[in-house]
């Protein structure tokens, strides 16, 4: 009897999960990416106020408890704060399995995707334990906000699925273009590393008695922003080819370009204060939102093949603008 009363329970809960994308589905995707670009906040307040061993043992705070003592002060409240979102992030990974659940055979580009951010948030916790033990090593730190914004790239593909057709998808802009948007995210990803390189040769460490990489700092600076113009004038390009023959993708282009005006208006004004905290704060979590319109833009070259009529009108658009060349 209880068996049965137990097969039925599975059963309703199976019927209840969505049968196609819905408003359900495409919240938990939004949530994912916010909760990826929010845990880089927070991660970055763990390290620019001094916080990083806040909690100095892992996956327990102090010895003998889950949670910071009083004796831990702001600090480890701080760095709790931030393992409680990697709690978080996990809940939604979880929850966007199950709601991908009864779609996985469709739409198994989105359960894979699912899937995936779920592994991500165990790697990361991971990644989070060997950085507390080993008195946070700067390459190990640097490694850690790196597959941050991995995560962030994976969810931004997640929430840019979920609101088109299955199937194959095939190029709707020239070639040309298409070459040019790769060129400005591979010039996008060397700055975002450089950055991470600058950062862990600066003076924002998580703890007074954490090592540093030990490179110049002052001449890593430079390296971090020619990369970063570099990425402004490939942006501008691109904005300027694809206003000319009206691509969709423009859209995303011009996020792309006010996100980069931003990080620089940021990164001259932290460079010329002397890296106030809530600067280099914002400039790390600007660097998480940069990395995701650059997908997005790099996403919406491709459309799902004979089903969105906004795809076969603009090769149309571009097939008719080649031809006049």
């Amino acid at each position: 009897m209880s068996e049965t009363v137990g097969a039925e329970a599975v059963n309703s809960i199976y019927q209840r999960l969505p049968s196609a994308i819905d408003a359900r589905i495409r919240v938990v995707a939004w949530l994912s990416l916010v909760s990826e670009i929010v845990i880089v906040g927070t991660g970055g307040a763990v390290r620019l106020t001094g916080s990083g061993l806040g909690c100095p043992t892992w996956p327990s705070c102090v010895p003998g408890s889950l949670v910071p003592t009083q004796e831990m002060g702001l600090h480890g409240v701080i760095e709790f704060g931030n393992r409680l979102m990697t709690g978080l992030i996990g809940i939604i990974a979880i929850a966007a399995v199950v709601l991908l659940w009864r779609l996985r055979k469709e739409r198994k580009d989105l359960f894979v995707l699912a899937v995936i951010l779920g592994g991500g948030v165990l790697a990361q916790a991971l990644v989070g334990g060997v950085t507390v033990w080993t008195g946070l090593n700067p390459f190990i730190v640097g490694f850690h906000f790196t597959a941050s914004l991995i995560m962030v790239c994976l969810a931004t593909v997640l929430v840019h699925r979920v609101y088109l057709a299955p199937g194959p998808r095939a190029l709707i802009v020239p070639v040309g273009v298409a070459g040019l948007a790769h060129a400005t995210s591979f010039v996008v990803a060397l700055t975002v590393m450089m950055g991470v390189l600058t950062t862990a040769s600066g003076p924002h460490s998580g703890d007074a008695a954490a090592g540093r990489t030990g490179f110049n700092a002052e001449l890593l600076e430079h390296l971090h922003a020619w990369p970063g113009y570099a990425t402004l004038v490939l942006t501008i390009l691109l904005l300027v080819a694809s206003v000319r023959i009206k691509l969709r993708v423009r859209s995303f282009i011009v996020t792309l370009l006010m996100i980069e005006l931003l990080q620089i208006v940021v990164g001259l004004l932290q460079a010329n204060l002397g890296l106030p905290p809530v600067l280099v704060g914002l400039h790390m979590v600007l660097a998480c939102v940069l990395a995701a319109a650059m997908t997005a833009v790099v996403l919406d070259l491709k459309a799902p093949v004979g089903i969105t009529p906004d795809a076969t009108e603009l090769a149309n658009t571009i097939a008719v603008s080649s031809r006049h060349r």
